[in-house]
């Protein structure tokens, strides 16, 4: 159910309008407020997924009514009721962050299209909203040792730059989780985070994947495709396994990085694109660089920020953290019961050479509480976690 909250001070136009749009759809809960300062005191209690006001009002106009709400509900959609020779600052409305519009005496059809469409929006952000929070719990960052702590500030002094950032590591340590971090506490959260996992992919398909191609440019190009670059506009790309593209795509990559700009394969058209570009690689680059399967201008480009992710091994103080986050986790996702584990048994996994780090041990929290005891103890870890 949609609630609605009409704020106009002329009682004739408020039942129009509650007629209105009650009658274009009964599942609308439609309240209403006869002057500004009642309508502003409404919403601050209410949380209204659509507010209709009127401009010139008593007590409070519809200007101010605007822009205190939008400070403290950011997110609701305000369509703006102008009256004769007000329409100067209806445009000024908008461009605060109103919605849309409607003249007076409203008309039926534009009127009915604003709300649908001012819903359909709030829907819209609710939902990316509710699914941001579901990602980002996906890519918790568990772990109060030192090296965690210092990877988190590093992360929220770089975030807000434009700066590029090399994620290193051994596979397993988390290095996507740093991408994920990266982009939500930057300016592009709003974009998209586009991820190309570069050793997936065949190195005759690199370039594809990631500028796009026009139809007839290989077998098999059957229609234009755009590629991840494109895809990624006005947010991030990145560029996991960054160590295993080919030499080729790594030009055009560094092009794009040079110029803000690139061409889909089988094209000469330049296509603009405004990316940030993270990357990550479990491999030596100088030394890829020195055995020239990696360009060193490339590596300078990409390597403005090093983020350094370390292994389980070294951070062995995060995994009683580590453990219990898992147990969380995967027994809400299988439905089962809740299961800790006794604090020798936690002791004994510190122990431990974790060759796979934290996937690694994902997998062994796994299978400890499908096999294990309750709570799971030393010999359940002996028996069923060794390698």
């Amino acid at each position: 159910m949609s609630k609605i909250l009409i704020i106009e001070d002329e009682e004739a136009i408020r039942r129009v309008l509650i007629k209105i749009i009650s009658e274009q759809d009964k599942s609308y809960q439609v309240e209403e407020a006869e002057d500004g300062l009642l309508g502003y005191k409404m919403i601050e209690k209410t949380d209204y997924d659509l507010v209709l006001c009127d401009i010139k009002m008593p007590k409070m106009d519809g200007v101010e009514v605007l822009e205190k709400s939008l400070k403290i509900k950011p997110e609701t959609p305000f369509i703006m009721i102008s009256g004769h020779g007000e329409l100067e600052t209806a445009v000024q409305t908008m461009r605060m962050g109103a919605y849309d519009y409607i003249s007076k005496p409203p008309d039926l059809n534009r009127l009915l299209n604003a709300i649908r469409n001012a819903l359909d929006k709030k829907q819209l952000v609710t939902e990316n909203k509710s699914l941001k929070k579901k990602i980002s719990k996906n890519y918790e960052m568990i772990g109060e040792s030192q090296s965690i702590v210092h990877i988190k500030n590093i992360i929220d002094k770089v975030a807000p730059t434009e700066a590029r950032v090399l994620i290193t590591g051994d596979n397993g340590t988390g290095k996507e989780l740093v991408s994920h971090w990266l982009h939500n506490k930057s300016n592009r959260s709003n974009g998209p985070l586009i991820e190309v996992n570069c050793a997936a992919i065949p190195s005759e398909l690199i370039e594809s994947e990631l500028f796009g191609h026009v139809k007839g440019s290989f077998t098999g190009a059957n229609k234009d495709r755009a590629g991840k670059f494109e895809a990624a506009n006005d947010g991030t790309i990145f560029l996991d396994e960054v160590g295993d593209m080919s030499l080729s795509a790594q030009a055009k990559v560094l092009r794009a990085l040079q110029e803000n700009k690139i061409s889909r394969v089988g094209s000469d058209r330049d296509i603009k694109v405004n990316v940030r570009i993270l990357a990550a690689t479990n491999k030596d680059l100088k030394k890829e660089i020195a055995e020239g399967r990696f360009r060193e201008d490339l590596y300078h480009r990409l390597a403005v920020i090093i983020i350094k992710v370390p292994s389980l091994n070294d951070r062995r103080d995060d995994i009683p953290l580590l453990v219990e986050y898992f147990a969380d986790r995967i027994t809400k996702e299988q439905g089962m019961a809740p299961k800790w584990f006794e604090e020798e048994a936690i002791t004994l996994l510190q122990d431990y050479d974790w060759t796979g780090n934290i996937r690694e041990l994902r997998n062994v929290v796994e299978r400890l509480l499908i096999l294990g005891q309750s709570p799971v103890n030393v010999e359940d870890v002996k028996m069923f976690a060794s390698k």
